[in-house]
């Protein structure tokens, strides 16, 4: 696909998601896409989620680690793992992907969607990224606007199945910052975002998938006594210790599935960089780990 095309692609993306004043067409549509359902994500990808497969609908799966430990390359393959047609071995669904950073790289998703489109057409990779919608947001009161204005857009769009926030975190310091000396004021913004976010999710069966910083240091991380505990468990138990919650209490109920990201300590291979995801399942005991490294053409599971 040629930079033109990018361009243009990028330029219908961004006039795509906009929202529109809510009449009764759309109550009417949001009926028919309640009553319609929408796909299952359940085979996203299968070695993320090994033990439930993924979240079903509703649900909330939350991206946790350092920046550069792969979580950013990860939402661009389930993106295009969603966007794909089904002929290409994708689900052929559409994706709302909130980016609060500024760091959506499209270029880079682009180049990932040509690997698995071998035989693509430029035409096919547009019709590919007409399934994408991307919006930006500088603050959390830009991101509550944004959410309250969904419901239209989501209504109109059956196929729209998953929804990306990278990063839930990004205004944390900010929302503290401006909340003075009161827990309650400085947690407000990000608490009527979640407040937001679980309706799309209970009332319009959307699956999000947000990423979250590391911010807090974990005091003693990574270090276990051997008594009792397999060799072998070690690793898994250091990674997943590494995660300390910072975020207000109303995200920690919303969130089903928790992956934590790092690097591994064996990077030397092939002078590539092997990341290491630690699945946490809040309401049980269930942990599981994957490995994978990032190539040129995107993700490649270990």
């Amino acid at each position: 696909m040629g930079g033109d095309g990018v361009q243009g692609a990028a330029c219908e993306l961004h006039g795509g998601y906009s929202g529109d004043n809510r009449g009764g067409g759309d109550r009417f549509k949001g009926l028919l896409a309640r009553l319609k359902g929408r796909s299952s994500l359940k085979n996203l990808e299968p070695r993320l989620f090994t033990e439930e497969g993924l979240a079903s609908h509703g649900d909330a799966v939350e991206f946790y680690g350092p920046e550069g430990t792969g979580k950013s390359e990860m939402l661009y393959h389930l993106v295009v793992s969603c966007i794909l047609p089904e002929l290409a071995g994708g689900l052929q669904v559409e994706v709302l992907f909130i980016d609060t950073d500024y760091h959506f790289d499209m270029l880079r998703l682009v180049t990932i969607l040509e690997r698995r489109l071998p035989q693509g057409t430029e035409d096919t990779v547009k019709g590919c990224l007409s399934r994408l919608y991307l919006v930006q947001c500088g603050g959390s009161t830009q991101l509550l606007l944004l959410l309250h204005s969904l419901e239209a857009l989501v209504c109109s769009h059956p196929a729209l199945c998953l929804l990306i926030v990278d990063s839930i975190s990004a205004f944390y310091w900010m929302d503290r910052l401006s909340g003075g000396e009161s827990i309650n004021q400085q947690e407000a913004s990000l608490c009527r975002c979640i407040e937001h976010l679980e309706k799309l999710l209970s009332e319009y069966h959307l699956v999000l998938v947000a990423t979250t910083q590391a911010l807090m240091h974990v005091p003693g991380s990574g270090v276990y006594k051997s008594d009792g505990v397999s060799a072998a468990w070690l690793p898994l138990l250091s990674t997943a210790a590494q995660y300390k919650p910072y975020l207000c209490k109303s995200w920690q109920r919303l969130v089903k599935h928790r992956l934590v990201f790092s690097k591994c300590n064996n990077n030397a291979r092939d002078n590539k960089l092997d990341f290491t995801i630690v699945s946490l399942h809040p309401k049980s005991s269930v942990v599981s780990k994957c490995a994978f490294t990032v190539t040129d053409g995107g993700i490649q599971f270990l």
